[in-house]
């Protein structure tokens, strides 16, 4: 993993004066030919491999699945689920945005269950996407491979005993993004509003915001207890501590950036300039600080 980020690192820190900054969080796991399981409750577990964190909640009735990674991951996906009812078991997979790390999945899954994701994501799924950073299209999904229920604001499926909320928070990493909430679990599946411990990224040519992040994660903040168990769209199993040091960083970094660009700062002299001491470990894992600086200072 360590090359794989370092060799991210250069190529981000080449490419991020070119606007409009665009790009995925994609590629920031190494590969993997599997899977390390996670267990969250006795019946929701959290899937880490190439891309972003899975969700999969289990019971009587079936198998719900919170995104799906890339498809290359899609055979060793396959062999995971195994130890859940496998394929079969499968009743919905929920997207929590559209980007390849959480959705290419659905191109091996899609025929066999249906797919539930905010508007947004089925209509960016079904047409041409470009992530200019990398110099990537991504080309439309075949319709199965695309949500067929979707929803605007907020719906609940009931499923194993469980009240299960998906909730629409607009503009913070993209423009299409769902909070996973297991009411009866206290369980909270964040997709990419959280990447813990470290700078996220922020899809401004999705429509994401910096600013709208915070706002967004402070409203789960409001949701949520002391007790809640967090997966992040990246990141190691979390708590509610860990969203308020993720948020106090948004917040936080904002507003110095806000602050040297009130002070009639360029962007340059903001970079050459940098944030305070510390945010300095928060650039430890997928984006430099000057990456974090061009996406706030975009985002104001």
């Amino acid at each position: 993993m360590k090359h794989l980020v370092n060799g991210l690192r250069r190529a981000l820190l080449v490419a991020f004066v070119a606007l409009p900054f665009s790009v995925t969080a994609d590629n920031h796991n190494a590969k993997s030919p599997s899977y390390q399981t996670v267990e969250v409750t006795e019946n929701i577990w959290m899937l880490q491999g190439k891309g972003g964190n899975i969700g999969v909640f289990t019971g009587d009735q079936g198998t719900v699945l919170i995104d799906d990674d890339y498809q290359d991951m899609s055979d060793a996906l396959k062999t995971a689920l195994k130890t859940f009812g496998g394929v079969d078991s499968l009743n919905y997979i929920i997207n929590t945005h559209w980007h390849a790390d959480h959705t290419q999945g659905n191109l091996a899954l899609g025929g066999k269950v249906p797919i539930v994701a905010h508007n947004n994501v089925r209509t960016r799924l079904l047409s041409s996407q470009e992530i200019k950073l990398f110099k990537m299209v991504s080309e439309p999904y075949p319709v199965e491979a695309v949500p067929s229920i979707t929803y605007s604001q907020k719906m609940t499926l009931h499923i194993n005993g469980e009240t299960i909320e998906i909730v629409h928070f607009p503009n913070g990493h993209t423009d299409g993004d769902s909070v996973i909430f297991f009411r009866n679990a206290n369980v909270v599946h964040m997709g990419d509003h959280f990447f813990s411990g470290f700078f996220p990224f922020v899809d401004i040519g999705s429509g994401g915001n910096v600013g709208q992040m915070a706002t967004n994660v402070a409203s789960v903040l409001s949701m949520i207890t002391e007790d809640t168990k967090i997966i992040p769209g990246h990141g190691p199993l979390s708590k509610k501590s860990d969203l308020e040091a993720f948020h106090g960083m948004l917040v936080g970094t904002s507003k110095e950036v806000s602050d040297m660009k009130k002070q009639g700062l360029s962007l340059e002299a903001i970079l050459a300039e940098g944030l305070s001491e510390q945010w300095k470990p928060w650039a430890k894992g997928f984006l430099p600080e000057k990456v974090w600086i061009n996406l706030v200072y975009h985002s104001l």
